[in-house]
């Protein structure tokens, strides 16, 4: 065992050995709520239902972790100092990108269930003529499913994860690095290689998003709909770090070293992401409704009007008009506990969010229905994601014990 690290006069740190109680239960969840949703689409007539059920819970934790990615390279290139104690468990959650990749795979055998343009898909059948030809033709060199030039699907998204994991894993490892040998050398690279893989990121997930949730109908098309994916991605990975700082007490675990000055900080940026959130969704809502193309206006015509009514009103309260007047309560912020229980929720809300996304490509005007893969395809992606995390976290110290500014993090106090 390496001996213990002192990061204050009065704390000091050794690695953490992790324990079977989280990670194992994690594992067997994941594991059993794959089995039963591949078992439920490949045994039973539902295969559109449990596609699409499986889309939105891969979609919903991949997002969070490409997040955390997005989140260490932005306040890298901001040189930011308050949240270093925060920030082994960001770069821990995005270091379960390659697992993701994994879990694409199965994207593969139900793709022909979602999406329309893929080679033999039945979902056609509702399109004219000429619909139909603006698929085969138009839209056929980016919405392909083939290996080759030019790049399908398949050829974006080996370079989609192949930068993600790049990124996730050398930033990762240079500060792991620096618990052994410490000085300041690794932080000067990740300084350096922020701003410059940023862009990237960016510019992939917006394309992923394309790729997995927009062309679900692929005649609508957003120029910002890889922001509105991005701000509920964004918002649901603060609400992660809080729940997630809150309960890390005991032994080695960093959440006895986190201030209230930092959940402050939390609270504030679910806050503005709350408000960035309603603020994308309300822009990409009135470009397409004032310019009234009519392929993309019957997008927002299933959702607005008939069965999907009550919940696209409800998701404007939710999601937005709730939450956003309880987090403007200071008082909250510097309450940790309050504070998770607003990220739980929060949490729930944007499953819904993605579930207002996905199942009207499903159902239509039957409006919102439930599917129990529902639940396996979330809990199932997710178990093997969190338990990934907790394997990647034992033997490693839960907090960043020798970046030169880690003292100054934890004195952190509100300007």
């Amino acid at each position: 065992m390496s001996p213990p690290v002192t990061t204050t006069s009065h704390t000091s740190f050794e690695r953490y050995t992790g324990t079977p109680k989280l990670m194992v239960p994690a594992f067997a969840v994941g594991i059993l709520g794959l089995l039963a949703t591949l078992g439920g689409f490949f045994a039973t007539s539902a295969k559109g239902e449990t596609a699409h059920a499986y889309l939105i819970g891969f979609t919903y934790w991949v997002g969070i972790s490409i997040a955390f990615l997005i989140m260490q390279a932005i306040f890298h290139t901001a040189k930011a100092k308050w949240l270093i104690v925060l920030r082994r468990t960001m770069e821990t959650a995005s270091a379960v990108i390659p697992v993701f990749f994994v879990l694409a795979l199965p994207l593969l055998a139900m793709a022909a269930y979602l999406y329309p343009w893929w080679e033999g898909s039945s979902l056609t059948q509702g399109y004219s003529s000429l619909e139909l030809e603006h698929l085969s033709h138009k839209q056929h060199g980016y919405l392909n499913n083939h290996l080759s030039f030019p790049p399908g699907v398949g050829v974006r998204h080996i370079i989609y994860f192949g930068l993600w994991s790049f990124a996730a894993w050398r930033l990762r490892t240079w500060s792991l690095k620096q618990d052994t040998e410490g000085g300041l050398d690794f932080t000067i690279k990740q300084r350096k290689f922020s701003p410059g893989v940023l862009p990237f990121l960016a510019l992939t997930i917006t394309f992923a998003s394309f790729d997995w949730l927009m062309s679900l109908t692929p005649l609508w098309q957003s120029t910002i709909f890889g922001v509105y994916y991005f701000a509920g991605s964004f918002l649901a990975a603060f609400c992660i770090l809080t729940i997630v700082t809150v309960n890390a007490q005991g032994k080695d675990l960093y959440g006895s070293l986190v201030k209230l000055d930092h959940f402050h900080n939390l609270g504030k940026l679910m806050l503005a992401f709350t408000a960035f959130w309603a603020y994308i969704a309300f822009s990409q809502f009135l470009l397409v409704w004032i310019a009234n193309i009519p392929e993309e206006a019957p997008w927002y015509g299933l959702r607005i009007f008939g069965a999907w009514r009550p919940l696209s009103i409800a998701l404007f309260f939710l999601h937005f008009v709730l939450p956003f007047g309880v987090l403007l309560s200071r008082k909250l912020k510097l309450q940790p506990r309050k504070l998770a229980v607003v990220a739980v929720y929060l949490l729930v809300i944007h499953a819904v969010d993605l579930y207002w996304l996905v199942w009207p490509a499903l159902s239509g005007d039957a409006g919102p229905t439930f599917h129990w893969s529902l639940l396996t395809a979330f809990f199932g992606v997710g178990g093997i994601a969190v338990g990934t995390a907790l394997l990647l976290a034992r033997g490693q110290y839960t907090l960043t014990v020798k970046d030169p500014y880690i003292a100054e993090s934890l004195r952190y106090v509100q300007p």
